[in-house]
């Protein structure tokens, strides 16, 4: 079995500081062993109503499931998931395994 992966998706609330709850989601997967890698991105280019308000991509991978569930439970995710999603309006989750598909030569 690969890599495992965690996408989230989200809109914020008109409220929310994003670049705080950036910083803190930097510093939640450095701290985390399990997690292999981490990027996000802010949608720029989506037409409003194909975006349906979403404005956030966050995207981690982790070799595989187990560590995947071992960041669920993890005391610094648990602890930081009461202030993210205190700062969302709507969000989506998917956890998948990677399916690597090469293209032909």
């Amino acid at each position: 079995m690969g890599e495992f992966k965690h996408l989230v998706i989200v809109k914020f609330k008109e409220d929310v500081v994003v670049e705080e709850v950036l910083k803190g989601m930097e510093k939640l997967v450095s701290e985390v062993e399990s997690v292999k890698s981490f990027e996000w991105g802010q949608d720029v280019e989506s037409l409003e109503m194909l975006r349906q308000g979403f404005t956030h991509a966050f995207l981690m991978t982790f070799d595989k499931k187990e560590d995947f569930i071992a960041f669920q439970s993890h005391p610094k995710h648990v602890e930081f998931s009461a202030t993210f999603s205190a700062a969302i309006d709507k969000i989506v989750l998917l956890d998948y395994p990677a399916l690597l598909v090469k293209a032909p030569a």
